[in-house]
């Protein structure tokens, strides 16, 4: 079923929404996925707040125009699901742990900070761990330095307590 000129101006309207807020583009050739395994990916896209959908390329040529995911508009050909994603490594992610699960789904390229992506770019893309990992770790090296010195005093105040003690400990044993 073909659409109208207005039906296609709205579907570039709302891809071109989703493109403004996206700081990455990854594209992935379908061909032969099954039904039920499209399904589990878009579950888990849409868990990851990834942007998943299948257009017709010419449309997403169109909504990409004037934006950093205008370099990937050479690679829009083919049977393709666009993901955008906010978080800069999600898209990736999850379209490329799809991908090792599933060898029909073959990701095709990526855009990131007006830069295009290869597969290989994507993959290294998806391998950088998520923001809320990076925050945790940033904290745990945050914490790191604070921890050692509440450790180094600890110790150094058992130590000076230590014959302290054994002294007031001694003194009521020997009265």
């Amino acid at each position: 079923m073909s659409l109208n000129r207005t039906e296609k101006a709205a579907v570039i309207d709302e891809v071109r929404a989703q493109v403004i807020e996206a700081q990455t583009l990854v594209v992935a050739e379908y061909r032969g996925t099954t039904v039920k395994d499209m399904t589990k990916l878009r579950a888990s896209a849409r868990a990851q707040g990834v942007y998943l959908h299948v257009l017709k390329n010419s449309l997403a040529r169109r909504a990409v125009v004037g934006t950093p995911f205008e370099v990937a508009a050479g690679q829009m050909s083919g049977p393709l699901i666009y993901g955008f994603s906010t978080d800069a490594v999600a898209a990736a992610k999850v379209i490329s742990d799809f991908a090792k699960t599933n060898d029909k789904l073959v990701v095709k390229a990526g855009a990131f900070d007006g830069k295009l992506l290869d597969k290989a770019g994507v993959a290294s893309l998806a391998s950088i761990p998520s923001k809320e990992v990076l925050l945790a770790q940033i904290a745990g090296l945050l914490m790191s330095p604070v921890s050692r010195i509440a450790r180094v005093l600890a110790a150094v105040s058992e130590k000076r307590a230590g014959p302290a003690a054994e002294a007031v400990a001694a003194e009521p044993a020997a009265a």
